[in-house]
């Protein structure tokens, strides 16, 4: 990639005063720490301001201030390659993104229903179709399916899994038996992907068959790419960008080398593969993922002889592993951003999934028509109203996405080359596996400790929601989603109201003014509702009151919360009573610090803080609350 071993890369020049602006940047930032630490500001180093860098899972470091001297060379133009800007330069006509819709979900009713929606979505915004054949639906519904629809305008993929031979067959009869404005329009995807359906446990036809296929429609008119290369595979098994771009390519290089030992061209075997890759709601991450591949991709095909013929398809879902199935509201946010980042990082299309994707059946209560238009709206006010396919690559020219992008190619290619020393993607699986189950479980303790925060689930919790159904709730096993652990305790506390009549209760014993509790009040009833479990607060208490004694015996384990200041005064006194009205189990929320010399009956059991593992403790709450 891009070569960063010396400073502003570009060679466009600093302002005379560059040195002297940096340096009064970091004094200020000094300032800053000085004011929070309660220091002099002469014994805060000038270097601490590396305090505010973050890591992503790539181990790539983001610092807070990106300036001039990082610049780097400016990429060539959308269209040109590797590609980075963009795999082309598109007019006024069709500018943005495609906005890609599936049809034929779990559910969705016949042929002739599923026909209907998928007119009224073409109708209304949706420019590239995606039928879904694996649940009910066969090749033998096509005729029905696309009846009304314009082979030539609006792109269609079809996923059958195993039966795609049959699927392909149908499909391009009906292109055939069309009369076609324009037969060199046609762009059929038929996302035969047998080397990622180890990672997905779909049924997949054989990569022998796809071959086979791929060389008859590499002669078609028009655009027939026979080979999909999931990346959103590895992404729902919990790989990071680079992983999820470096597993891809891969599959695309095995898929390389089979296409062109069965007899293609180099230049036929790359207008054969199409990639599909996750989008998040990690906005700069996202948006550096898609120029990275891109230009990986490029890089793949330069090597093989046919650069020109590097800029394949590179579509958009938004991410499942980010859809939570609590408040899943919040996931319109998500998805909004995810879409938002895919369209500026140059994606082919963008599906955006509908907001109750998680739940089986969807939000109950809410029609499949309303989620899939919200879906389809998300992309269309992107595009429409926001105009952000008007400017191409919007994000060109950033400091820190240019390096970002960087970061990430160069990792990505680090894993490519790794699959590649174990013989390939083919023979690589467990190592594969390995890598991302470490990534998975980087990501999982970090939710789990709430370092990192996924709103409505691990953050601002809604404990007074609606119950979800059990029949809603089922575990896929292929998608690592980021909310599973706290939702598999939201519904030991939702089958705990359905036996009990009540939610798990644990109560709260406030002490010192609300000035002084709050903010510990405040943690603790977020913390325990991440759970389901409900905190009861009684407001102000005092050992040895009728009102201490009360709140205590409300619940069989009590969290005594207040100022560090209270705790010194009071807090040894508090255990002691909230034992003798009769709590089971006294928890602190703070340090246990605060409570080294306590002992005996005046020692807390143990103490709720920001760095416990909360998926641990609630779920040990939840065994002793009998849920």
């Amino acid at each position: 990639m891009t070569d960063r071993t010396a400073p502003n890369a570009s060679g466009t020049p600093l302002p005379p005063d560059f040195e002297e602006q940096q340096a009064s940047w970091h004094k200020a930032v000094a300032g800053v720490f000085a004011r929070v630490r309660k220091q002099d500001v002469a014994d805060v180093p000038l270097d601490v301001w590396k305090k505010l860098n973050t890591t992503t899972y790539d181990g790539v470091e983001v610092r807070p201030l990106y300036t001039r001297a990082d610049d780097l060379a400016e990429a060539p133009a959308p269209g040109q390659f590797p590609f980075t800007r963009g795999a082309r330069l598109r007019g006024a006509d069709d500018a943005g993104w495609g906005v890609r819709e599936t049809f034929g979900r779990t559910g969705s009713g016949s042929a002739a229903e599923v026909s209907k929606a998928l007119l009224d979505a073409l109708t209304n915004g949706t420019s590239a179709v995606r039928l879904d054949l694996r649940n009910g639906l066969s090749a033998a519904d096509l005729p029905a399916l696309l009846k009304g629809v314009y082979l030539d305008l609006a792109p269609i993929a079809v996923e059958a899994g195993d039966d795609v031979a049959e699927a392909a067959e149908a499909l391009l009869a009906l292109v055939d038996a069309a009369d076609l404005k324009d037969p060199e329009a046609v762009d059929i995807e038929l996302s035969a992907a047998p080397l990622t359906s180890q990672y997905t446990g779909a049924a997949e036809v054989s990569l022998e068959k796809a071959v086979e296929m791929a060389v008859a429609n590499a002669k078609r008119s028009g655009s027939v790419r026979t080979l999909l290369v999931d990346g959103v595979a590895f992404a729902n098994m919990g790989a990071t960008d680079a992983q999820e771009i470096g597993y891809a390519l891969a599959v695309g290089v095995a898929y390389l080398r089979a296409l062109t030992g069965a007899g293609l061209s180099t230049e036929e075997a790359l207008d054969q593969i199409s990639f599909r890759y996750s989008a998040t709601d990690d906005q700069f991450n996202t948006i550096a993922k898609f120029r990275a591949a891109r230009t990986l991709w490029a890089r793949v095909a330069e090597v093989a002889g046919a650069p020109g013929h590097g800029s394949a398809p590179n579509h958009a879902v938004t991410a499942p592993v980010m859809f939570s199935q609590r408040d899943p509201w919040v996931n319109m946010l998500r998805v909004t951003v995810a879409a938002f980042a895919a369209g500026v990082g140059g994606a082919t299309t963008v599906e955006v999934l509908p907001f109750d994707n998680a739940i089986h059946g969807g939000q109950p209560g809410v029609s499949r028509t309303f989620a899939a238009r919200i879906a389809r709206n998300t992309n269309l006010l992107l595009l429409e109203e926001s105009h952000l396919g008007f400017v191409a690559d919007p994000a060109g020219g950033s400091y820190f996405v240019e390096e970002l992008t960087d970061e990430i190619a160069d990792r990505a290619w680090k894993i490519f080359t790794d699959v590649e020393s174990y013989g390939g993607i083919e023979t690589a699986y467990d190592h594969v596996r390995e890598n991302i189950d470490a990534a998975y479980e980087q990501r999982r303790a970090d939710i789990a400790h709430r370092r990192t925060k996924i709103t409505a689930i691990n953050e601002f919790p809604n404990l007074a929601e609606a119950p979800l159904p059990a029949e809603a709730r089922p575990v896929n096993e292929r998608v690592r989603r980021w909310a599973a652990d706290f939702e598999a305790l939201r519904n030991r506390s939702d089958d705990f109201l359905a036996e009990q009549g009540r939610r798990p209760q644990i109560a709260m014993l406030p002490l010192g003014p609300l000035a002084k509790h709050n903010i510990r009040t405040g943690f603790t009833a977020n913390l325990l509702a991440s759970g389901g479990i409900e905190a009861l607060n009684p407001g102000q208490v005092v050992p040895g009151e009728a009102s201490f004694d009360e709140a205590a015996k409300s619940a069989p384990i009590v969290v005594l919360c207040g100022a560090d200041g209270e705790y010194a005064a009071s807090g040894a006194d508090a255990v002691k009573a909230a034992r003798a009205a009769g709590a089971s189990e006294v928890l602190v929320a703070g340090p246990e610090k605060i409570f080294a010399d306590a002992e005996g009956d005046a020692r807390p059991d143990g103490y709720l803080t920001m760095n416990i593992d909360a998926v641990a403790e609630l779920s040990r709450l939840l065994d002793s609350l009998g849920a």
